[in-house]
């Protein structure tokens, strides 16, 4: 099962933002957006993440329990039953990427799971991915490699 790890940061919030994945030290990509929020940019990076690595099994690690309660607590499941209001009635926040990753996650032949990591923890790859999403947020530019 390939595992990549996700981010995203927004100076200020909403402000210039920038997000990141990466499967390896040599195998990632970031972005950037302007005006954005810290919870866009995570989902984005999950977006895109799930987007350039399309094939079999993965595993996403990010450290927004956002992301990762929304499918591993089943957010979704009323999310969808309540018409996109969440439990307090609401419209749900970021329909918009929630959308098209609701159409990769639960609709996926492959298998896609997501477990949480603490951010700012010592954990290599996320402090990898919090620097990519952080450069880019700052320098307003997009790596690949």
């Amino acid at each position: 099962m390939m595992r990549i790890h996700t981010d995203g940061a927004c100076r200020g919030n909403p402000g210039p933002g920038g997000w990141a994945w990466a499967s390896g030290p040599d195998t990632f990509a970031s972005g950037w957006e302007s005006p954005t929020t810290n919870q866009r940019m995570e989902l984005t990076a999950v977006l895109e993440a799930l987007r350039e690595n399309s094939e079999g099994p993965v595993e996403i690690v990010s450290d927004s329990t956002y992301v990762v309660k929304c499918f591993n607590d089943k957010w979704h499941v009323g999310w969808l039953r309540r018409g996109w209001k969440n439990s307090q009635g609401q419209p749900v926040a970021n329909r918009d990427l929630w959308e098209p990753l609701f159409e990769l996650v639960l609709n996926s032949s492959r298998s896609i799971t997501f477990s949480w990591v603490k951010g700012h923890s010592g954990d290599v790859m996320n402090d990898f991915v919090d620097a990519l999403a952080t450069v880019a947020a700052d320098s307003r530019r997009a790596r690949h490699s």
